[in-house]
């Protein structure tokens, strides 16, 4: 497979889970505020700062709007084109890379990307969004949902596919440990908090929600919501399709098929970075991320998974590129991917 075929597929998965992500968080979160009472200007920055510090996305809102209130926020994340990272900018580099290799990709595939992409673009976008957000929010969930069903379901599961694998499963493990970071401020530094407030009890199960496991959590742990058991859910569950463990257990498989190197073994860094964070996870306990410092933890995470993207990049990408223009292409999607920013 070429590598400009590669490089595109990869970026549109990443790009259309993304936007599904920042839809998730952004509409939790304005769930959220209606359930919480008495919110002063001051205590609504506390609430819409740690999502915009989450994306990692900091200091390129700050140099766009003057303060984080939920109007700026949402602008910012949902609708900014000067946000590489915004919702509507995602769903538009996704829809670019799948131009690029419209004839990998089925006719179902680019129909529904299009449609996204063209719904986001329109002025209808912005009249539903300011009729009911949640409804907007669900369109993007809704499409998100229904173009990783076409791509199971209607591309071949060759090369290409695989690619598009571990661009999904690394920016939604990227997504896991962001939204679960959002609320660190709530948590002692290291060791786990011995009881929480109703308002941490809701803001937590906010976070069970923004990655849909609020249904999944239940089936295991009951109505009973501690950061503790959020965590380990989120992070070290090998069933649930969007804790950390699952996506880099999938992406470990995705990368393995690509160069078909047996389990043990590797044949490039990306490989060997990947399974030894797997193992990390497999064989880590939620006692001691937290004795570590949960944020500390997400941190490291993190970076691990940019390290990986970089290492793929630079076994499957880099090299093979021979005209400069491509090169320019692809350092300028690296540079899209959103780094970490330690709050300590």
């Amino acid at each position: 497979m070429l590598s400009r075929v590669a490089n595109s597929l990869y970026w549109m998965a990443r790009y259309i889970e993304r936007a599904e992500n920042i839809a998730r968080i952004v509409d939790v979160n304005l769930q959220l505020l209606l359930d919480i009472r008495n919110l002063d200007e001051k205590r609504l920055v506390a609430y819409w700062l740690p999502i915009v510090q989450a994306t990692g996305d900091e200091q390129a809102f700050f140099k766009l709007h003057p303060q984080a209130t939920g109007h700026a926020v949402t602008e910012f994340l949902v609708f900014q084109m000067e946000n590489p990272n915004s919702l509507v900018q995602s769903i538009c580099q996704g829809r670019e890379n799948a131009r690029m290799v419209r004839d990998q990709i089925t006719l179902e595939l680019w129909e529904e990307l299009n449609r996204l992409y063209l719904f986001v673009r329109s002025p209808q976008a912005r009249e539903v969004w300011h009729h009911s957000p949640s409804d907007f929010f669900h369109e993007i969930k809704a499409s998100s949902l229904h173009i990783i069903g076409i791509i199971n379901a209607t591309l071949i599961h060759n090369e290409g596919w695989w690619f598009i694998q571990v661009g999904q499963f690394l920016e939604r493990a990227d997504k896991t440990t962001r939204i679960l970071d959002v609320r660190y401020q709530s948590l002692p530094e290291k060791g786990v908090p011995e009881r929480i407030s109703p308002d941490e009890a809701l803001e937590w199960s906010a976070v069970l929600r923004s990655c849909s496991s609020w249904d999944a959590y239940k089936s295991i742990h009951g109505a009973d919501i501690h950061p503790r058991q959020v965590a380990e859910f989120l992070l070290l569950s090998d069933d649930f399709p969007r804790s950390v463990r699952f996506c880099v257990n999938e992406l470990n498989r995705s990368l393995r098929r690509i160069s078909g190197v047996t389990e043990g073994h590797f044949t490039n860094n990306a490989e060997k970075l990947t399974g030894r964070f797997l193992a990390e996870l497999q064989f880590s306990t939620i006692d001691e991320i937290f004795e570590q410092g949960l944020h500390r933890y997400l941190d490291e995470a993190q970076t691990k998974l940019n390290n990986i993207g970089g290492e793929m990049f630079n076994a499957y990408i880099f090299q093979p590129f021979q005209a400069a223009d491509e090169v320019h292409m692809v350092q300028q999607e690296e540079q899209q991917q959103q780094t970490t920013h330690s709050r300590y």
